[in-house]
C-alpha cells in the first residue's frame, strides 16, 4: 500500500504536476469554482485539498494554513508526490500609496523576513519565483502590480508600522507570510513557483477591517480574490 505524506494525508496516485496552494481552507471552495470533474481528496489539520479541472488540465488545490511552517511541509509533501509547479493564491497588505483593494500582487522576489527559511539556507539566499511562470504572468495579467514582496511571521510586534515604513522606503510594493517559504523551498526542491496575491489591506491602513473585509465579503477585496485565482490557473493553463 502506498505511503501517505504525514500532514497533507496524499500519495503519488493522487497528484498531478501543477498545484494551487491557498492559505484558508474556505478559498479551496474559491478555486472549485473554477473547475469541473472536481473531487475532494483529504482534510487534515490546516491541509484541505481536492483536484479538477481547468480548461481540460488537471490541477491540485490544497491549503496551508497561516505562516511559513506549514506552507513549508505543505510544498515539501506536495514535491514528494511528484508535484512540479506550484502557484501560491493568497492575500497581501500593500506596501505603497495607491495600490487599490483588491488589486493583484505578484512577486518577483520576497525579502526573506521569516525564520523557517533561516533554517533551510542561509538568508542571502534569493526568494524568487519561477522566471518561466512569471513572464507568463506579465502576459495574462498586466494590470497587476509587480515588484518585491516581503514575507514576514507576524502582525501583531510593537514595531510592526515602523518595519512597513522601512520596507516601503526601499520600494517593496507588499508583504505575506508564505511567499518567501514557497520561493526558497521551491527552488532548493526543483519547483517552479509563483505568488499571486490579493491586496485586502492598502498602506498605512487598518489590518483588522482589511482581513474583516475579506471575510465578510467585501466587493473590491472578493473580486480580486476572482482575479487571482484565475491568473493562476491561467498561467498553469498557458
Amino acid at each position: 500500500m502506498e505511503e501517505l505524506r504525514a500532514h497533507i494525508q496524499l500519495k503519488k496516485t493522487d497528484a498531478v504536476e501543477d498545484a494551487i496552494i491557498v492559505g484558508d481552507p474556505a478559498r479551496v471552495d474559491q478555486v472549485a469554482k473554477f473547475l469541473t470533474e472536481f473531487i475532494e481528496l483529504k482534510y487534515n489539520r490546516e491541509f484541505r485539498s481536492l483536484r479538477g479541472t481547468y480548461k481540460n488540465k488537471e490541477v491540485l488545490v490544497l491549503s496551508t494554513g497561516v505562516g511559513a511552517p506549514s506552507a513549508a511541509i505543505a510544498i515539501e509533501e506536495l514535491h514528494n508526490i511528484g508535484v512540479k509547479r506550484i502557484i501560491r493564491v493568497g492575500s497581501a497588505g500593500a506596501l505603497q500609496l495607491g495600490i487599490g483593494l483588491g488589486n493583484p500582487i505578484i512577486g518577483e522576489g520576497a525579502v526573506r523576513d521569516d525564520g523557517l527559511t533561516k533554517m533551510y539556507v542561509r538568508e542571502e539566499y534569493p526568494a524568487v519565483p519561477s522566471s518561466t511562470l512569471l513572464a507568463k504572468a506579465k502576459e495574462i495579467a498586466p494590470e497587476a502590480i509587480y515588484g518585491i514582496i516581503r514575507s514576514h511571521d507576524g502582525f501583531y510586534m510593537d514595531n510592526n508600522e515602523q518595519t512597513q515604513e522601512y520596507w516601503s522606503n526601499f520600494g517593496l510594493i507588499g508583504e505575506d507570510m508564505e511567499s518567501g517559504a514557497l520561493f526558497t523551498v521551491g527552488r532548493l526542491r526543483g519547483i517552479e513557483t509563483l505568488s499571486i496575491l490579493n491586496n485586502v489591506v492598502a498602506y498605512k491602513e487598518d489590518l483588522q477591517a482589511g482581513v474583516n473585509d475579506l471575510v465578510s465579503g467585501d466587493d473590491k477585496v472578493i473580486e480580486g480574490e476572482k482575479r487571482t485565482i484565475e491568473i493562476a490557473l491561467e498561467v498553469l493553463n498557458k
